[in-house]
């Protein structure tokens, strides 16, 4: 037996319960590996999963991402062996946990370069990059673009991402000091969106005409922002509402003045095969290894106060990524 965070409801962050947590006797499945957690990735997809507003199993453990120890194998599992490091950010969910069995054909080994703390705050949040970036719309050296949140765990890894490629990042932050970080970071222009009209700015970065793309991980807050912000037949990439879903959307209203397009992309469905999710890790790693990104921001918890460190998130009072130490 072990220890968890389990939810036997949807609801705020009360619903989460330290509570034990029964291992499958015998050992991993066939195609199973058991891995005891190093460290946990908290995501905000975690939070949506946690309130409702994405579909969870009932009762369940929470959480898609972490890194530990192969401490058992199951049948039928031929690339992975007793002490390999590995890592993995996809469902089934029940990260939030001490110890537990997984998919072994989910699984990556994490290179002896990327610390186990840092791989769990980087793996979902820079393969959601790599798609962004390279997938759902290729941006390019010497090109401007808009993304939102930039002193975020995805933000701060799309700074270094955008500096590393050359490409012109203006990202949107609500203070100073997480202006600061992600220019640090290789954001080449901020934007405070409390204090500063981000549209207008924009424009004048651009000499009126906009952005080609526009990444928006925020949602509610942001969905006119980003129209206005957007160039004549513009991308508009949606791929998170941290500020709450958009609802009553006029297609013909929003879109059609402009010709602009829209997505909802997800890591899920990107990495869907084995070869892209395998793709993805190669290139960010390898962006790593060369120094071009590094994860330097991680805000720790104990496993046992994941709650706290979902009501920090939520109240977007912390910078860069956060993890759980089990």
């Amino acid at each position: 037996m072990v220890k968890g965070i389990q939810i036997s409801k949807v609801g705020d962050i009360d619903v989460m319960v330290w509570a034990d947590v029964d291992l499958p006797t015998g050992g991993p499945k066939s195609g199973e590996i058991r891995i005891k957690h190093s460290a946990i990735g908290v995501n905000y997809i975690d939070t949506y999963h946690r309130s409702g507003i994405y579909p969870a199993p009932i009762p369940c453990i929470l959480g898609l991402e972490a890194v530990g120890i192969v401490s058992a194998v199951g049948s039928e599992v031929s690339d992975f062996f007793v002490g390999d490091r590995v890592g993995y950010t996809s469902p089934p969910m029940g990260a939030y946990v001490e110890e537990r069995d997984y998919p072994a054909n989910k699984v990556i080994k994490i290179p002896d370069f990327i610390s186990d703390e840092t791989a769990a705050a980087l793996i979902l949040k820079g393969m959601t990059v790599e798609y962004l970036f390279n997938r759902t719309y290729k941006i390019k050296s010497g090109e401007y673009f808009l993304f939102h949140a930039a002193a975020g765990g995805v933000g701060l890894v799309a700074c270094q991402w955008a500096r590393a490629i050359g490409a012109k990042m203006i990202g949107t932050v609500s203070t100073k000091e997480k202006a600061d970080i992600a220019k640090k970071a290789g954001c080449d222009f901020t934007i405070n969106y409390l204090e500063e009209n981000v549209v207008e700015k924009v424009k004048k970065l651009t000499e009126g005409r906009g952005v080609r793309v526009v990444y928006d991980g925020v949602g509610k807050d942001t969905f006119q922002i980003t129209i206005d912000c957007l160039a004549d037949r513009g991308l508009f990439v949606s791929f998170g509402q941290s500020s709450g879903m958009i609802e009553k959307v006029s297609l013909h209203k929003s879109f059609a003045p402009k010709n602009l397009y829209y997505t909802r992309p997800s890591l899920l469905l990107y990495n869907k095969t084995r070869e892209e999710f395998e793709k993805s890790a190669d290139l960010l790693f390898d962006f790593v290894k060369r120094k071009k990104i590094n994860i330097s921001n991680i805000k720790k918890y104990k496993l046992k106060d994941a709650a706290q460190a979902h009501k920090d998130l939520q109240l977007r009072k912390t910078v860069g990524s956060l993890v759980l130490i089990p």
